[in-house]
């Protein structure tokens, strides 16, 4: 595979996981009594930079960073959506750049990248001042979020794998 295509694959795979991660998300919203079909939840509206997503916090931290301009909280939806797509896409990217440079990708090897994945969120994201440290969360919240990142891992690598065969 060349790296072109490793890249290309790694992201239609990367945005796979980022679906399956969401589905162990919306698992959680419905078991906690959420009534919203998967795409009213999925796209809901963020109405300001208060209630938007860690992804959209992080862009926007950038993009304010280099115009020196606030962005309008209308802006936040929108955003966000394309920050949560985006990254999980990006990281899928990384991993067709690894599982591509490898003569034959398991399917598995998607599983402990979505655990790297998973750890990466909270080094990042307590240094950009949007997450708490990993101990001060409860082992329910991390297990959730542990398994949300494995879907992910899993759903990146089986879909790259499959991809991949197809040549």
């Amino acid at each position: 595979m060349t790296p072109l295509a490793a890249v290309v694959v790694g992201l239609l795979a990367g945005a796979v996981g980022t679906a399956c991660l969401d589905a162990v998300h919306y698992k959680k919203y419905r078991r906690s009594g959420g009534t919203k079909s998967p795409a009213a939840w999925e796209f809901a509206p963020v109405e300001n930079w208060e209630t938007a997503p860690d992804p959209g916090q992080v862009v926007r931290r950038v993009i304010e960073g280099f115009t020196q301009r606030d962005l309008p909280d209308r802006s936040a939806w929108l955003i966000s959506t394309i920050a949560h797509w985006g990254y999980g896409s990006a990281a899928g990217a990384a991993y067709g750049i690894l599982a591509g440079s490898l003569r034959t990708p398991h399917p598995l090897y998607g599983v402990p990248f979505g655990a790297v994945v998973f750890a990466s969120d909270y080094v990042a994201l307590p240094a950009a001042g949007l997450y708490k440290p990993i101990w001060e969360y409860d082992a329910t919240t991390l297990a959730w979020d542990l398994s949300a990142h494995l879907a992910y891992g899993a759903g990146t690598g089986a879909t790259f794998w499959m991809l991949a065969k197809i040549r």
